[in-house]
């Protein structure tokens, strides 16, 4: 059994930052994650990706930031358990929990802190004709090494920021871009779709507006997909690689038994702390929900700054918290 102050369920970039805030405060804490590796979504699925949002980082590629965050907490020596599902949470006579995983491995904390990012999550696929087919034979949900799309004819589809970062950044290295979406305004960062829109207007991709993907078709590995616009007018487009980037479908997996208030896959949370209707149990970042709850890393980093002074009461009930700056203490006076 692995005993510790506070337990975190998701190794994603704001359970890793909760570490760090916790680690301040002289809390110790143990993370699990169902991944093999920290880093959640940023590691898993855009490991490449660069992020712009990060306070002092103009850009920063997702696993750059992962290892930054791993350097910033190591002073604090967290706990690791990979590659196990959280599958049960007793509670104990004193309050605290015992956190059991699917590989049998126990954790004992005073909190649960559930940082799963959109929880145990899959990739929206869209219903084309013939996309299963070609699941690892040129269709592709993620972009996991941007160097396998080198020299090679890549069409992507989406109105996010995933399709919109992705469509730029891979300019630069495929043969041929091409972004299709069904709409003429994109939901992704205006930033983004500027440069999306000059490029197509160099000529340095296809930009596909008004029209949707109906379907693929190939002889063992993708050759080409038909799209069709509003204009009901039909195309087909030869191409190595299809990437659908329509968003992730969350599942909350065991947690949604825990009694927690749960809407549409998401937890709620008083915004004070960010606590559930749970006591001792919170939830930050992307699983969470509350009015006006914006899905950003940076929001996830506030949010743990936050639970962590409210956490401070279970895990030390007879001291009293006094709130430190690092810019005048440093961390290793912490």
């Amino acid at each position: 059994m692995i005993t510790t102050d506070i337990c975190i369920i998701g190794a994603g970039p704001v359970g890793l930052f909760a570490v760090f805030e916790a680690g301040l405060l002289k809390m110790r804490c143990h993370l699990i994650d169902t991944l093999p590796q920290v880093g959640g979504q940023l590691s898993e699925i855009y490991p490449h990706k660069p992020i712009y949002d990060i306070p002092g980082y103009p850009e920063v590629k997702a696993q750059e930031l992962v290892e930054k965050l791993m350097e910033q907490i190591a002073p604090f020596h967290p706990g690791f358990t990979l590659g196990e599902r959280v599958e049960t949470l007793d509670k104990q006579e004193d309050g605290s929990f015992m956190v059991g995983t699917s590989d049998g491995s126990t954790i004992h904390c005073q909190a649960v802190v559930i940082a799963g990012g959109l929880g145990c999550f899959e990739p929206r696929k869209p219903e084309i004709e013939g996309l299963l087919n070609f699941e690892g034979k040129g269709v592709e949900y993620m972009v996991k090494n941007p160097e396998h799309f080198r020299n090679k004819k890549v069409i992507l589809a989406g109105g996010g920021d995933s399709a919109l970062d992705w469509t730029i950044f891979l300019s630069d290295i495929a043969e041929r871009v091409t972004l299709i979406h069904r709409g003429d305004t994109f939901r992704g960062a205006p930033d983004s779709a500027e440069k999306v829109f000059e490029l197509a207007q160099e000529g340095k991709i296809d930009l596909i507006l008004q029209s949707n993907l109906v379907s693929v078709s190939g002889n063992g590995n993708l050759e080409s997909v038909s799209v069709i616009g509003r204009d009901k007018v039909s195309k087909t487009l030869t191409t190595d690689f299809l990437i659908p980037l329509f968003g992730l479908s969350p599942k909350l997996g065991p947690i949604a038994e825990w009694g927690l208030n749960i809407d549409k896959s998401a937890i709620q949370v008083d915004t004070f702390d960010y606590s559930t209707n749970v006591e001792r149990i919170y939830a930050i970042g992307d699983i969470n929900t509350y009015p006006g709850k914006l899905k950003l890393i940076l929001c996830g980093f506030h949010e743990a700054a936050l639970m962590v002074q409210s956490a401070f009461k279970y895990v030390y009930p007879d001291k009293k918290l006094s709130f430190k700056y690092t810019t005048v203490y440093g961390v290793n006076e912490f």
